[in-house]
Formats: structure tokens, sequence, C-alpha cells
């Protein structure tokens, strides 16, 4: 048997004129009816787009048919009632009887897990497809809040800021605590710089009295702290250059000094500032820097090179007013650096600085003009020690300005009180 009455152009219909059986032979005219050319056939299958197309039922061909015999024959034709069939199965098993086999049901019928749809009023070729429903949108993930940190209890608190030491921290300078917590920019070196400045001091006037070579000795010590300490004092470091610079300078000013001698120190140690000022001016010309790096790099060098060379003072004043001037100022450091309220202790170094002078005036015959030199080292001093306190400096600050800034401040009222008094 052949399948071209199956997929052909003219298929098999044993119910084409109402008598016809299996065999296509009836008690009618036994003329086989033409198919409507409004049906079509279709493959009824699991395939992919079967959601897209849907399922033709047999009733709906039936219907179609009938209309189409109606207006070929003018006459109603009644369809029969087709029994139950079983949906076409792609690899149906090659015993199957020729009626299952040909029934149109086996081609039309849904397959058992559909639902049947009710029959349509229009023609399979009008029937349109059934659009896809539309995707749900995605859920859209909230973003989960972090889990907040975890406070320690109130009694595990870390421990507070205590005030300003020159012992050093292991975790945070004096500075940084003081810059941290907003206090005073103005931090004192404390006891220990004091000390090295009142040995310091006692050395310039031990020096004194043993000579003027004998003086140079902590004279140099004393301009070499003072021009790295500025340096630092300042924020510059390292400055290497600059510092050398300075440092020259007061080594030049020395020079000059025990070259012209004790009666021409003015003029020595003016006309070296002099030359080093223009000198400083040229260098800093010549440099690569930024106009600001510049001029602030010219600013620091020449005062730390003035320092320097007035530092010479105590080189070119009377040997008596150096050893006044020198005991002096190591009391009013130490006095400084007593645990006391600040008037307090400001008063108490200006009349230890003056207690000082009396002392050590009596020892050199100035009597009570002792008192007045040793005043005015002292406001000096305070006004050094004041300078090296200020701007939160570091421990390194308060080791070399704090150490030299007091005594090279009092060399100016050591110098001029001293060719007065004396």
């Amino acid at each position: 048997m052949s399948n071209d009455q199956y997929y052909g152009g003219q298929q098999y219909d044993p119910y084409a004129n109402g008598t016809g059986n299996a065999n296509g032979t009836g008690s009618g005219s036994g003329h086989q009816e033409q198919q409507g050319p409004d049906v079509t056939q279709t493959w009824e299958g699991q395939t992919w787009d079967t959601q897209f197309q849907p399922a033709v039922t047999y009733e709906q061909v039936r219907a179609d048919r009938a209309q189409a015999a109606q207006g070929r024959q003018g006459h109603q034709q009644q369809p029969h009632q087709p029994q139950q069939q079983q949906p076409y199965e792609a690899y149906a098993s090659s015993q199957a009887s020729y009626e299952s086999y040909g029934t149109p049901a086996a081609y039309y019928a849904e397959p058992q897990h559909q639902q049947p749809q009710p029959p349509q009023a229009q023609p399979q070729h009008q029937s349109q497809p059934v659009a896809a429903p539309a995707p749900a949108p995605a859920p859209v993930a909230e973003p989960v809040p972090a889990p907040p940190a975890p406070s320690a209890p109130s009694g595990e608190a870390g421990p507070g800021w205590s005030s300003p030491t020159t012992s050093g921290n292991t975790r945070i300078t004096d500075a940084q605590r003081a810059r941290a917590e907003g206090r005073s920019p103005v931090i004192e070196p404390g006891m220990q710089p004091a000390a090295l400045t009142a040995v310091l001091g006692l050395l310039l006037a031990g020096g004194a009295a043993l000579g003027t070579y004998a003086l140079l000795v902590p004279l140099v010590l004393l301009q070499g702290l003072t021009a790295a300490g500025w340096f630092r004092l300042n924020g510059m470091w390292p400055a290497r250059q600059g510092i050398a610079l300075a440092f020259a300078g007061g080594l030049a000013a020395d020079a000059a000094l025990l070259v012209t001698g004790r009666e021409n120190a003015a003029a020595a140690i003016f006309g070296t500032l002099g030359v080093w000022v223009l000198l400083c001016l040229v260098l800093q010309l010549r440099s690569h820097a930024d106009p600001d790096e510049r001029m602030y790099g010219l600013m620091a060098t020449i005062a730390s090179a003035a320092l320097a060379v007035v530092a010479t003072g105590h080189l070119g004043a009377d040997p008596d007013a150096v050893v006044v001037g020198g005991v002096a100022v190591a009391a009013a450091v130490l006095a400084r650096a007593l645990p006391l309220p600040g008037p307090v202790s400001l008063i108490a170094a200006l009349l230890a600085s003056a207690g000082a002078g009396i002392a050590a005036g009596g020892l050199a015959d100035l009597g009570s003009s002792g008192a007045l030199l040793g005043l005015g080292a002292g406001v000096c001093a305070l006004v050094g020690l004041r300078v090296a306190s200020y701007d939160y400096p570091s421990r390194f600050v308060h080791m070399t300005a704090g150490v030299a800034l007091p005594l090279t401040a009092a060399a100016p009222a050591v110098y001029l009180l001293g060719r007065a008094l004396v």
C-alpha cells in the first residue's frame, strides 16, 4: 500500500460520501470525494514549536469539510462520530491495523497529556498562533547591609591620651598625639633637653674661664646643633647642604674673630653674616626647585646661618660675662622644666637666672651687675626655648634645637651686657 493517499495531494477519506467503509466502497455512487483546498494536513508531534502553533482537532476538520461540501453539492452531510483513537506515535508498531493507521484522527488528535481545546468558529486557515506569555521579570536582589562592627565594651576602651613627654612612645610620638588631640602646638622639650642645655652652658662657662681655645670646643658643638635643629624645626630634613652651609658660616665667623681679635668681634660677626647671606642667595638662584620651595629654603638657610654666626658672640664677649651667662642659662632652663604651672614656672625661671647671675658674678667680682647680666641671659634663653617648643616639635627637634637655641639666643645679651657692665 502506497503512502501517497496519506501524504499526497489527494488524501483518501472513507467518510467523504457518508456511506463508505474502510476500503472506499459504499452504497452510494462510489465516487471518492476530493478534499477541500482549505483543509491542510498538520503533523502533531512533540516538537519545540507546539506551544506557538496550537493543535487542530478532528472536530474542526469535520466542520470545515461540511461547509465545503455544502458549497459544492448543495446538501448537508452528517458526519459520523469516529471511534476514539489514540495519538499517532512517530515510532508506531509495524503490526498496527490499517484502520488505526489510516484514520485521520490519528493525525489530528492531541497528545494525551494536553487538554483538548474547544472548537473554533473560524476556519483553520484563519486561526492565528498563540503568543507566548511574556517572561516574568527576574527578581532583583536587594543589597544586604553589612553587619555593624562589634563595638568594644566601655570597660575595655583604649587608654586615653596622656600628657606629652620626652621619654618617647613606641606607637605614637608626642607631637602626633598632641596634634590628634587638638591641643596647643607648643610642646616644651622637658627635663632631658634642659639638662643637656645646662651641661653645655656649664661647658661654655668653664671654657671661658680656661681660655679662648677651650671655649671654642663647646662653641663649635653649639653651632652644629643650632644649624641642624633649625632646619628640622622648620620641617626640612634631610637638608645636608643647608645645614653644612649654615655650620660653615658659624665656623667662618669663629675664624674671622680669632684673626681680628675680640676688639673687632662685631665687625667679624656682621661681615661674615653679610657674606653668607649673599652666598645663600647665589646658591638658591642656581637651584632648579619650584619658586615657593626655593624661597622657603632660602629663608631657612639664611636664618640658620645667622643663628650659627650670632652664637660666635660667646667667643667675642668678655670671659667673665660668658661665665655668668652660661650659669644663668643653665639655671633658667632647669627651672622652666620643673612641673609647675605656666606663670609660676616662668617667674621661677627668671628668678633662678638672676640668682645664678648673682652667684657667678660674686665669683667673677661683678657684684650686683651679675644679677642683671644673668637676668638678661635668662630672658633670651626662655625666648629661644619657646621657639624650640613651637609647632608640634618632635623629639629630634627637642634634642637639637631645644638644647642649642636657649644658649644661642643668649649670645647677644651676653656680648652686649658684658661689654656694658664689665
